[in-house]
């Protein structure tokens, strides 16, 4: 904490290919870093700047918030245009807003929204946001399998403990949607919170049930105990994107797809999103 006269709540979009993940570490790229040294340059003096999702290393995000305690005021308009000039490209303010008194952007969050995309065709340009699976998918038994993690579950067998020690692996999942666009399987969960990994490696779960590797009944397994299965399918961290963060209030948007220029028009034999 830093003796500040104003908090904003900074709504922001990155691309997470060419960094260490959010969180600031010694000797590496990250997005908290970056972001901080934008910030310090244009408040010229001590802020914190917290997010609420410490997304890893490669995974994007579409509305990542975070939290800016600042030493003063600057107009809205003043940060936005600020903060942006002094970003790569690869970082982007969607919005900046005036905190509430208590405002956290971690703590104060009620719900996270993640997408995963993955591709059934190989692709020169979104392979920095995609999985591409060479493999034919059901995406009806994918499907059975997403639907089976919805509710209040141990999801131990999906966390990487090494982070997450102190933090409970019982998590409520309230949605996943998983559906055809084109030659994309797009692919949603909302929930309480995650655990490190926990959506890749549900994802890679999933996979394997389109593969035809994985019965609807084995992937329920893994909710009733520990098992290394998970870990050993954990999926790339090109295809995830850190959705939308809800504070009490928020509802969750719509499903749609980051408007990426690779994304075109479903073909023909191809169901589009709803």
């Amino acid at each position: 904490m830093i003796s500040s006269s104003c908090t904003y709540k900074l709504t922001l979009e990155y691309d997470g290919t060419g960094f260490s993940g959010w969180q600031s570490q010694a000797n590496a790229r990250s997005v908290q870093g970056t972001l901080s040294d934008a910030a310090r340059q244009l408040f010229g003096g001590k802020i914190n700047i917290q997010g609420a999702g410490r997304t890893d290393a490669g995974v994007h995000a579409l509305a990542q918030v975070a939290h800016l305690e600042a030493p003063h005021r600057l107009p809205l308009q003043r940060i936005i245009h600020g903060l942006n000039d002094l970003l790569p490209a690869t970082i982007h303010i969607l919005r900046v807003e005036e905190a509430p008194a208590g405002f956290h952007a971690r703590h104060s969050a009620r719900r996270r929204s993640y997408l995963y995309l993955i591709s059934r065709t190989r692709t020169a340009f979104g392979k920095r946001y995609v999985w591409w699976v060479k493999d034919d998918l059901d995406l009806g038994r994918m499907q059975a399998a997403a639907g089976l993690f919805r509710g209040f579950h141990d999801f131990a067998s999906f966390a990487d403990r090494r982070i997450d020690k102190h933090l409970s692996t019982e998590v409520q999942i309230d949605r996943t949607d998983l559906v055809s666009w084109g030659d994309l399987v797009v692919f949603r969960i909302v929930g309480s919170h995650f655990l490190w990994k926990m959506v890749r490696r549900l994802v890679g779960i999933i996979v394997e049930a389109g593969r035809g590797n994985l019965s609807p009944a084995e992937a329920k397994q893994l909710l009733t105990g520990v098992s290394v299965l998970p870990a050993q399918h954990t999926a790339p961290p090109s295809g995830l994107f850190l959705a939308q963060v809800l504070y009490e209030g928020d509802t969750v948007a719509p499903l749609s797809l980051p408007p990426f220029p690779f994304v075109l028009p479903a073909p023909k034999g191809r169901e589009p999103l709803p």
